[in-house]
């Protein structure tokens, strides 16, 4: 099993496993209505939101955390490492999709792009996975922002390839970022 990369810091946030005590705290956040506008799952069943978070300290895939301001949960982060498309041989586990959620009374903080930058921290320089993927719709631009000032760059842009409830079809944008690339900006002080 890989190494757990929590607790770590990143800007202002702690990034650590959930509690077993805080679950319906982060349901709540999970189904705030602000915060699911832009989800691609929108509502999160319970008990199977429960047992997925409870899982998480002991998956060797699933390397989520809450995200942590001052002792107060404000948010969740998602990174489950997968395997790569390719041939027959190709090493597995090599890369991860990441995602994020703060509750609305801390965005627009910054705190989105401290939890973007730890999720790709313990991705490269934990975990050791050489690819990151994220993806977030067109029409929401604070995404698009995190995503590229934690160092992403955007690799695709869908046109009409996404369904949303309120919009109907609409553009998606998938970042991506390698291990080389993420390296290269640590070691002149991007990140």
């Amino acid at each position: 099993m890989p190494t757990a990369p929590w607790p770590a810091r990143s800007g202002s946030l702690v990034l650590r496993d959930p509690r077993p005590d805080e679950i319906d705290e982060l349901l709540a956040l999970r189904n705030d209505p602000a915060v699911n506008r832009w989800m691609l799952k929108t509502h999160a069943e319970p008990e199977a939101f429960r047992r997925e978070w409870l899982a998480v300290p002991g998956s060797d895939t699933d390397f989520s955390c809450v995200a942590d301001l001052d002792g107060r949960a404000v948010g969740l982060g998602f990174l489950d490492v997968v395997d790569g498309m390719g041939q027959p041989g190709m090493p597995s586990r090599t890369q991860a999709g990441i995602g994020y959620v703060l509750t609305p009374d801390v965005w627009g903080r910054g705190l989105a792009t401290d939890l973007a930058r730890g999720l790709l921290t313990a991705a490269f320089d934990v975990l050791g996975l050489r690819r990151v993927t994220a993806g977030c719709y067109a029409d929401n631009p604070a995404s698009a922002r995190v995503l590229e000032k934690a160092g992403m760059r955007r690799e695709q842009h869908g046109v009409q390839d996404s369904w949303h409830a309120e919009l109907g079809w609409v553009d998606g944008y998938e970042y991506a970022l390698l291990a080389h690339e993420w390296a290269a900006r640590r070691d002149v002080g991007i990140v």
